[in-house]
């Protein structure tokens, strides 16, 4: 019999880039977003291993949510290439053509860094390799890698990437059952309508 195996997704907290509709670099969290995270940090369950993108953001989260995290490089945000840093609007006037291609051709990397389709794949590779970890394993990463974790285990296409909203410091929980994972619809953390963050 498979062992019980849980999963938390944690999305870090907001940065400059998530703020201005900017394609995101290596950036620290906004002001106020580490308090954030840690007013919510005894909400988050036990778990027996805790992982964290490479991303500044990510293990700045990971510290204010009190959680000892192991840097997993395969968690890392999507490789916007030549895009990371600049808005979203600036890259979107000046090349509106590729941005365009870009958003509707899951195979297409004009910025030079990674496709919306090979990052899926990455991100998929890692949810097998996982199904099996048994016990609790919580997650800091990217709204990107929670995209790509829940198409993964809803086996959707890579067109709906788009039509997930994931906010800073929400999260997801999922399961295993050793085969397959399956989403659990359960509230890990507290949110600003049930008043506990400012």
């Amino acid at each position: 019999m498979a062992k019980a195996t849980r999963l938390t997704l944690v999305c870090h907290g907001a940065t400059p880039a998530v703020r201005t509709g900017a394609f995101p670099a290596d950036e620290a969290l906004e002001p106020g977003e580490i308090q954030r995270a840690q007013a919510i940090a005894g909400h988050l369950r036990h778990a027996h291993r805790v992982l964290t993108s490479p991303a500044l953001r990510a293990r700045q989260t990971a510290d204010a949510l009190g959680l000892e995290a192991i840097v997993d490089a395969a968690l890392a945000e999507i490789d916007y290439g030549q895009w990371a840093g600049q808005a979203f609007t600036a890259v979107h006037d000046a090349q509106p053509d590729d941005v365009a291609d870009w958003m509707h051709n899951p195979v297409s990397a004009p910025h030079g860094g990674e496709s919306i389709h090979d990052f899926l794949v990455r991100i998929a590779d890692w949810m097998r390799s996982h199904l099996n970890d048994g016990g609790h394993t919580i997650v800091v990463t990217h709204a990107s890698v929670v995209r790509a974790a829940v198409l993964s285990a809803l086996q959707a296409p890579d067109s709906a990437f788009w039509r997930i909203d994931v906010e800073p410091l929400s999260c997801i929980e999922m399961s295993s059952d050793g085969v397959r994972w399956m989403l659990r619809a359960a509230a890990c953390l507290p949110t600003r309508a049930a008043g506990i963050l400012p």
